[in-house]
């Protein structure tokens, strides 16, 4: 006998898919996109938790605030409690569904600082301007490679001198040998987390072509190549990494 799937639980591949297809944000992962992501990614409440503190640190009054690829808004709800409210946040992401649900969680979070959400592809240039703080949280992986520099060179010129770029990647190992393992203890995680084989296989198929990420060495060379005066990893869990990249003043 079939059960019906939980609201709000990640069952995309739960069943058997005769050819997977790349990964979308549309709206069936929409709907379950807070516990996949919270089931996917380790210490994701953690991560939350130090981009609030971390901007905190370094938002200015009066500025902007940008999260690129806001997704539910789940960032921006948590950074809200530790920022001045004269500062504004602006979401920015490519599916309108995911802003839909943003707009959605951000009500019903009480949010009552001035906010906008921009359905916006970070492949193109983007209007950033007065910028204390820029968040991309497991955003740039998602951006193909050919474009990266052009974005990052988008949020240096759009950030106010002293302002900080906070960067959450999933990223390759230095050796072969370690990525390896680490993909292998990743996997792990999951099963922890209750994903089947099935699960973990087909959705590691339809990310394929979507996600292509970079070693952790790689990502902070182009942070510098693209006028970054100093950066420095704040976080860091097998294939998962979280780095500042601040803007001279």
């Amino acid at each position: 006998m079939s059960t019906k799937p939980e609201p709000g639980k990640d069952d995309v591949f739960k069943e058997e898919i005769t050819k997977v297809s790349d990964f979308k944000f549309g709206t069936t992962v929409v709907k379950v996109f807070d516990d996949m992501v919270s089931r996917s990614v380790p210490f994701y409440n953690e991560m939350q938790r130090m981009l609030g503190e971390i901007a905190a640190d370094h938002v200015t009054e009066g500025s902007f605030l940008y999260d690129l690829g806001c997704s539910t808004g789940t960032t921006m709800i948590e950074v809200d409690q530790l920022i001045p409210s004269d500062v504004k946040f602006i979401g920015i992401d490519e599916s309108q569904e995911m802003l839909d649900k943003c707009g959605l969680k951000l009500r019903e979070a009480g949010f009552v600082r001035p906010f906008e959400l921009v359905a916006g592809d970070l492949h193109e240039p983007l209007p950033i301007k007065n910028a204390s703080v820029v968040i991309l949280c497991l955003t740039l992986q998602f951006v193909r490679p050919l474009y990266r520099e052009r974005l990052l060179r988008n949020i240096y010129e759009g950030l106010n001198p002293g302002g900080v770029l906070l960067l959450v990647e999933k990223v390759l190992a230095e050796s072969t040998v370690f990525n390896r393992d680490f993909i292998k203890y990743y996997y792990n995680y999951k099963r922890r987390n209750h994903y089947s084989e099935l699960e973990i296989s087909q959705k590691r198929e339809a990310l394929e072509n979507v996600l292509i990420p970079y070693k952790l060495s790689e990502n902070l060379l182009l942070l510098k190549e693209t006028g970054f005066a100093e950066c420095e990893t704040f976080f860091k869990w097998y294939n998962f990494s979280g780095m500042i990249a601040h803007k001279k003043p």
